[in-house]
């Protein structure tokens, strides 16, 4: 049985958490995983090996231990302590934004006063900013969560799969659009717009067709909770759900689990680190592995470039682009079984340790 150590004690517990349930059980790997305080508490874990770590200590700990792969979930931090494990060890990173892994120095430098210099000069003096492209270069291989981004340098891991679970019937249209309420990364104030000119259709009607509720499946904070609250109070044949605080994942599931449709209206470009990236070319967005894991058609803008089927342009008329998902189904469990996800992560898990 081959021995694998998973590391992540920065960001993503999403992906810690579907690979970790992934391997559960898996009689051809046996997996350690090291992970922060921050990262543990949001991680539900049964049997498996599980470590508290941090940048200072993780390197003591995989001596402690011989490897014959170890996977590291966020590479955006701490590039000091990768580089030196991915020198010495065999190393996949999974990358999440493809821009920043190629910044030069110059560029890092210049982008430290852009944005949030205070955390930025520490990455640079105590956590090696510098060394960020050479961490990269070290490592045996780069991992990336989207197959559209598969190349010769870019190895697809698959950690996606779609739960199963029996979704209630309910007359009624619920949309949800997961992900932070952030005019940042999405277009809320489109989103709005089109809340807004449905209720008015409504309205000139005097009646809707059905119960209609649209779910803002994340936390709203500033500007955008304000817009939410204004419209909701002008609304009267649409229902509005929205957050103020941190949506737990017991009400995340619980609303993906009910969602006839996700809509998902992320903007094409934005920003890692003060460098511009473009979802679904340089950056993949959690929607796509919501839209997975729960096994809902997911609505985009027209401009994003994707190959998959359950992912549909966003049309003119919403509301019946809507209605008609709704009544429509998709086999996920074909590709996107449990089964069949977890037979090609082994079999690309295999081929990493081959290299």
């Amino acid at each position: 049985m081959k021995k694998i150590a998973y590391i992540e004690i920065d960001t993503h517990a999403e992906i810690a958490q579907n690979f970790l349930e992934l391997m559960q059980d898996s009689e051809k790997f046996a997996v350690d995983y090291y992970f922060s305080e921050k990262i543990k508490k949001q991680i539900r874990a049964g049997k498996e090996n599980v470590f508290l770590s941090d940048s200072s200590m993780i390197i003591e700990q995989l001596k402690a231990k011989k490897y014959d792969l170890i996977i590291v979930g966020t590479v955006h931090r701490y590039f000091n302590t990768f580089k030196a494990i991915a020198e010495k060890y065999n190393t996949a990173f999974i990358v999440h934004n493809i821009n920043f892994t190629t910044l030069s120095k110059f560029n890092l430098f210049k982008n430290i006063f852009r944005e949030d210099p205070v955390y930025r000069i520490k990455l640079w003096w105590k956590e090696g900013l510098f060394s960020t492209s050479m961490a990269y270069k070290k490592a045996k291989s780069l991992l990336v969560l989207d197959e559209a981004f598969r190349s010769e340098k870019y190895k697809f891991l698959p950690l996606f799969c779609t739960k199963d679970f029996e979704k209630i019937s309910d007359p009624g249209l619920t949309v949800v659009i997961p992900g932070g309420v952030s005019q940042k990364r999405r277009d809320y104030k489109r989103i709005l717009s089109k809340i807004r000119e449905v209720e008015n259709n409504f309205k000139e009607r005097g009646s809707a067709e059905t119960l209609i509720e649209f779910v803002f499946l994340g936390k709203a904070k500033g500007v955008e909770l304000k817009q939410i609250t204004d419209l909701e109070r002008s609304l009267q044949y649409i229902t509005l759900q929205y957050f103020s605080e941190r949506v737990s994942s017991d009400d995340f599931e619980k609303w993906m689990q009910k969602a006839d449709v996700l809509w998902c209206p992320i903007q094409q470009e934005t920003e890692f680190f003060s460098q511009k990236e473009l979802y679904g070319i340089t950056k993949m967005t959690g929607n796509l592995g919501d839209a997975i894991r729960f096994g809902k058609w997911a609505v985009f803008p027209r401009n994003y470039p994707s190959k998959v089927d359950f992912i549909i342009p966003e049309e003119e008329n919403i509301m019946e682009q809507f209605k008609q998902l709704k009544n429509s189904s998709y086999d996920f469990q074909k590709k996107y079984g449990r089964k069949s996800v977890r037979e090609n992560l082994e079999n690309t898990l295999t081929s990493l340790i081959s290299i």
